[in-house]
Protein backbone atom coordinates (compact mmCIF):
# COMPACT_ATOMS: atom_id res chain seq x y z
CA UNK A 1 0.00 0.00 0.00
CA UNK A 2 1.20 3.45 -0.79
CA UNK A 3 1.62 6.02 1.88
CA UNK A 4 -1.26 8.46 2.24
CA UNK A 5 -0.04 12.01 1.94
CA UNK A 6 -1.93 14.44 4.17
CA UNK A 7 -2.24 18.02 3.01
CA UNK A 8 -1.51 20.83 5.40
CA UNK A 9 -1.47 24.61 5.40
CA UNK A 10 1.76 26.47 5.71
CA UNK A 11 1.62 29.13 8.46
CA UNK A 12 1.63 32.69 7.18
CA UNK A 13 4.59 33.67 9.34
CA UNK A 14 6.87 31.63 7.01
CA UNK A 15 5.75 33.55 3.95
CA UNK A 16 8.53 36.11 4.28
CA UNK A 17 11.09 33.32 3.96
CA UNK A 18 9.25 31.80 1.02
CA UNK A 19 8.88 35.22 -0.54
CA UNK A 20 12.63 35.76 -0.51
CA UNK A 21 13.19 32.32 -1.95
CA UNK A 22 10.51 32.92 -4.58
CA UNK A 23 12.10 36.25 -5.53
CA UNK A 24 15.45 34.53 -5.95
CA UNK A 25 13.75 31.98 -8.21
CA UNK A 26 12.00 34.71 -10.17
CA UNK A 27 8.57 34.03 -8.62
CA UNK A 28 6.38 35.75 -5.99
CA UNK A 29 4.53 34.74 -2.83
CA UNK A 30 0.92 35.87 -3.10
CA UNK A 31 -1.04 36.55 0.07
CA UNK A 32 -4.71 36.85 0.96
CA UNK A 33 -5.91 38.94 3.90
CA UNK A 34 -8.32 37.55 6.49
CA UNK A 35 -11.62 39.45 6.55
CA UNK A 36 -12.00 38.88 10.28
CA UNK A 37 -8.64 39.61 11.89
CA UNK A 38 -6.69 41.13 8.99
CA UNK A 39 -3.86 38.57 9.16
CA UNK A 40 -1.92 37.72 5.98
CA UNK A 41 -2.30 34.12 4.74
CA UNK A 42 -0.88 32.15 1.83
CA UNK A 43 -2.85 32.45 -1.38
CA UNK A 44 -3.97 28.81 -1.35
CA UNK A 45 -5.05 28.91 2.32
CA UNK A 46 -8.65 27.96 3.00
CA UNK A 47 -8.72 28.99 6.65
CA UNK A 48 -6.95 31.83 8.45
CA UNK A 49 -3.82 30.67 10.24
CA UNK A 50 -4.43 33.18 13.06
CA UNK A 51 -8.16 33.06 13.85
CA UNK A 52 -9.44 30.09 11.83
CA UNK A 53 -11.93 32.10 9.74
CA UNK A 54 -12.90 30.71 6.31
CA UNK A 55 -11.07 32.60 3.56
CA UNK A 56 -13.82 32.51 0.93
CA UNK A 57 -14.05 35.07 -1.84
CA UNK A 58 -17.32 36.43 -0.44
CA UNK A 59 -15.82 36.82 3.00
CA UNK A 60 -12.77 38.63 1.62
CA UNK A 61 -15.04 41.24 0.11
CA UNK A 62 -15.93 42.35 3.65
CA UNK A 63 -13.33 44.33 5.49
CA UNK A 64 -13.03 44.26 9.30
CA UNK A 65 -14.48 47.75 9.36
CA UNK A 66 -17.52 46.92 7.25
CA UNK A 67 -18.21 43.79 9.33
CA UNK A 68 -18.12 45.85 12.52
CA UNK A 69 -20.48 48.38 11.01
CA UNK A 70 -22.87 45.60 10.00
CA UNK A 71 -22.83 44.28 13.57
CA UNK A 72 -23.75 47.74 14.86
CA UNK A 73 -26.48 48.12 12.27
CA UNK A 74 -24.56 50.86 10.46
CA UNK A 75 -24.81 53.20 13.44
CA UNK A 76 -21.68 54.90 14.76
CA UNK A 77 -20.69 53.92 18.27
CA UNK A 78 -20.95 56.53 21.03
CA UNK A 79 -17.70 57.22 22.84
CA UNK A 80 -17.54 56.87 26.61
CA UNK A 81 -16.52 60.52 26.97
CA UNK A 82 -19.65 61.60 25.12
CA UNK A 83 -21.80 59.42 27.38
CA UNK A 84 -20.19 60.93 30.47
CA UNK A 85 -20.81 64.43 29.15
CA UNK A 86 -24.50 63.62 28.64
CA UNK A 87 -24.75 62.29 32.20
CA UNK A 88 -23.10 65.41 33.61
CA UNK A 89 -25.45 67.63 31.59
CA UNK A 90 -28.45 65.69 32.86
CA UNK A 91 -27.26 65.96 36.46
CA UNK A 92 -26.65 69.71 36.18
CA UNK A 93 -30.04 70.33 34.56
CA UNK A 94 -31.84 68.48 37.37
CA UNK A 95 -30.15 70.82 39.88
CA UNK A 96 -28.82 69.95 43.34
CA UNK A 97 -30.36 71.50 46.44
CA UNK A 98 -28.46 74.71 47.25
CA UNK A 99 -27.27 75.44 50.75
CA UNK A 100 -29.46 77.74 52.77
CA UNK A 101 -29.73 79.09 56.31
CA UNK A 102 -31.87 81.15 58.66
CA UNK A 103 -30.28 84.06 60.50
CA UNK A 104 -31.82 85.41 63.71
CA UNK A 105 -32.81 89.09 63.35
CA UNK A 106 -34.80 89.67 66.54
CA UNK A 107 -35.28 87.65 69.71
CA UNK A 108 -32.50 85.90 71.60
CA UNK A 109 -28.99 85.97 70.16
CA UNK A 110 -29.20 88.20 67.08
CA UNK A 111 -27.01 86.96 64.25
CA UNK A 112 -27.20 83.29 65.22
CA UNK A 113 -27.32 81.06 62.15
CA UNK A 114 -29.42 77.95 61.64
CA UNK A 115 -28.23 75.95 58.59
CA UNK A 116 -30.85 74.14 56.54
CA UNK A 117 -29.16 70.74 56.47
CA UNK A 118 -31.95 68.61 55.01
CA UNK A 119 -34.42 68.78 52.13
CA UNK A 120 -37.08 69.29 54.81
CA UNK A 121 -36.62 70.78 58.28
CA UNK A 122 -39.05 71.68 61.03
CA UNK A 123 -38.99 75.02 62.84
CA UNK A 124 -40.10 74.89 66.46
CA UNK A 125 -38.97 74.26 70.03
CA UNK A 126 -37.31 71.17 71.47
CA UNK A 127 -39.59 69.04 73.67
CA UNK A 128 -37.94 65.75 74.65
CA UNK A 129 -40.87 64.78 76.90
CA UNK A 130 -43.22 64.67 73.92
CA UNK A 131 -40.63 63.50 71.39
CA UNK A 132 -40.48 66.75 69.40
CA UNK A 133 -37.04 67.49 68.03
CA UNK A 134 -37.12 70.24 65.36
CA UNK A 135 -34.04 70.75 63.19
CA UNK A 136 -34.39 74.52 63.67
CA UNK A 137 -34.69 74.66 67.45
CA UNK A 138 -35.67 78.14 68.68
CA UNK A 139 -36.22 77.18 72.31
CA UNK A 140 -33.28 79.26 73.61
CA UNK A 141 -34.18 82.19 71.36
CA UNK A 142 -37.83 82.33 72.44
CA UNK A 143 -38.02 82.95 76.20
CA UNK A 144 -41.69 83.94 75.95
CA UNK A 145 -42.55 80.64 74.23
CA UNK A 146 -44.36 82.32 71.34
CA UNK A 147 -43.01 79.73 68.94
CA UNK A 148 -45.01 76.50 68.88
CA UNK A 149 -43.30 73.15 69.42
CA UNK A 150 -44.17 72.25 65.83
CA UNK A 151 -44.46 75.69 64.30
CA UNK A 152 -43.56 75.46 60.59
CA UNK A 153 -41.65 73.38 58.11
CA UNK A 154 -39.19 74.57 55.48
CA UNK A 155 -38.62 72.29 52.50
CA UNK A 156 -37.07 72.16 49.03
CA UNK A 157 -39.21 71.07 46.08
CA UNK A 158 -39.35 71.73 42.32
CA UNK A 159 -36.10 73.68 42.39
CA UNK A 160 -37.06 76.14 45.14
CA UNK A 161 -37.56 76.48 48.88
CA UNK A 162 -41.00 76.65 50.53
CA UNK A 163 -42.34 77.32 54.00
CA UNK A 164 -45.54 75.93 55.45
CA UNK A 165 -47.31 76.70 58.73
CA UNK A 166 -48.07 73.59 60.79
CA UNK A 167 -51.05 74.99 62.67
CA UNK A 168 -49.01 77.16 65.02
CA UNK A 169 -50.63 79.17 67.80
CA UNK A 170 -49.11 82.55 66.94
CA UNK A 171 -48.74 82.18 63.19
CA UNK A 172 -46.10 82.32 60.46
CA UNK A 173 -45.51 85.39 58.30
CA UNK A 174 -43.33 86.01 55.20
CA UNK A 175 -42.15 89.57 54.50
CA UNK A 176 -44.80 90.83 56.96
CA UNK A 177 -47.56 89.70 54.65
CA UNK A 178 -50.81 87.97 55.69
CA UNK A 179 -50.61 85.18 58.21
CA UNK A 180 -50.18 81.81 56.50
CA UNK A 181 -53.07 79.43 56.80
CA UNK A 182 -52.21 76.04 58.36
CA UNK A 183 -51.00 73.74 55.60
CA UNK A 184 -50.45 76.65 53.19
CA UNK A 185 -47.01 76.53 51.54
CA UNK A 186 -45.50 79.65 49.99
CA UNK A 187 -42.22 79.89 48.03
CA UNK A 188 -39.19 81.56 49.52
CA UNK A 189 -36.46 83.56 47.84
CA UNK A 190 -33.08 84.78 49.01
CA UNK A 191 -33.41 87.56 51.59
CA UNK A 192 -37.01 86.90 52.65
CA UNK A 193 -37.99 87.73 56.21
CA UNK A 194 -39.80 85.05 58.19
CA UNK A 195 -41.63 85.69 61.45
CA UNK A 196 -42.57 82.75 63.66
CA UNK A 197 -44.36 83.87 66.83
CA UNK A 198 -42.29 86.88 67.86
CA UNK A 199 -38.99 85.62 66.45
CA UNK A 200 -37.69 87.27 63.27
CA UNK A 201 -35.50 85.32 60.85
CA UNK A 202 -33.80 86.08 57.55
CA UNK A 203 -33.76 83.36 54.89
CA UNK A 204 -30.49 83.25 52.90
CA UNK A 205 -29.30 81.03 50.07
CA UNK A 206 -25.53 80.63 49.86
CA UNK A 207 -23.89 81.80 46.68
CA UNK A 208 -26.70 84.20 45.72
Amino acid sequence: MGKEIKSFLLPARFCAILSREADDAGGACSMRRCHRCGAENLEDSVYCDECGAHLSAAAEAKSPTSEAEATLGGRPSVSSSSSMADEELSASSSGARPRAKLVLLRGGRVGREFPVTEAEVMIGRWDAEHGIFPEIDLDEEDPEAKVSRRHARLFYRDGRFWIEDLGSLNGTFVNRGPRLRPGQAVPLKHGDEIIVGKTFLRFLIEGV
